[in-house]
């Protein structure tokens, strides 16, 4: 199961799932609150996103999956594996691992918030946008350190989900209120944690502290020099190689 980042779809796993669906059944859902996942309905809680991506698990006929997240993405699937629901989580720069008592966390939070307004003023004008080297360039500024790869279309579709992802600030408001928790002694399953040098978002490796510190030190982690905050759209056949090489025999 392929899990996207915070504001993202599914489609920023679109460059790496030809390969991995050589190896493996595939599900890969948007997330709820997310553009084209399930709607946010009510409050949100600590559990809501993750019972529901549990809920789309269990429609999908998974009882457990080897489990592979983005940012957000990672962040849930660890929590899945702490309930029981992963063969293995791979996890490419998983939100959530500020040291204790680092509140840069709401710095961060403050700026999806910022960076969906600037989108939404942006979406109406994304033809444009992605029509240059210099637009594509900036549209992917924060997400990837090379972009030439990436298609136009796909690129598009990224600054209109953003724009359209309507549960950003109640989550933001909620993440700047309760913070982030991991139940680590219960995630059992293999572990590799990928993070690649030069991530605008999530900072290597300062935003990575508690996860190696805390709860995760003994995890498999790979640095990847010069990469951004997406692996899967950075570079996304090394990436699916470091999925492949911990998720199949």
């Amino acid at each position: 199961m392929c899990l996207h980042g915070f504001t993202g779809t599914w489609r920023t796993r679109e460059l790496v799932l030809p390969v991995l669906e050589r190896h493996h059944d595939v599900l890969a859902p948007t997330l709820l609150g997310h553009a084209g996942g399930p709607a946010l309905e009510g409050e949100v809680s600590d559990t809501v996103i993750l019972d529901a991506t549990e809920g789309a698990m269990d429609d999908a006929g998974f009882e457990t999956a080897h489990i592979v997240g983005n940012s957000l993405g990672g962040y849930i699937a660890l929590r899945l594996a702490a309930r029981g629901r992963a063969e293995s989580v791979v996890a490419l720069a998983p939100a959530g691992g500020w040291a204790r008592g680092d509140d840069s966390y709401k710095e961060t939070a403050r700026f999806f918030a910022t960076m969906q307004e600037q989108l939404k003023a942006a979406a109406p004008h994304v033809d444009a946008i992605v029509a240059s080297p210099e637009g594509r360039r900036s549209a992917m500024h924060f997400m990837a350190t090379n972009y030439e790869h990436i298609p136009a279309e796909l690129i598009a579709q990224h600054i209109c989900g953003v724009a359209s992802c309507k549960g950003a600030l109640p989550m933001i408001e909620h993440a700047i209120g309760n913070g982030y928790s991991l139940e680590a002694e219960k995630v059992t399953c293999p572990v590799r944690i990928v993070w690649g040098t030069e991530d605008r978002l999530l900072p290597w490796p300062s935003t990575a502290a508690r996860l190696r510190s805390d709860w995760l030190p003994h995890a498999d982690w790979v640095e990847l020099d010069g990469i951004g905050h997406c692996p899967q759209l950075d570079i996304p056949l090394e990436t699916a190689q470091l999925i492949l090489g911990f998720t199949t025999p």
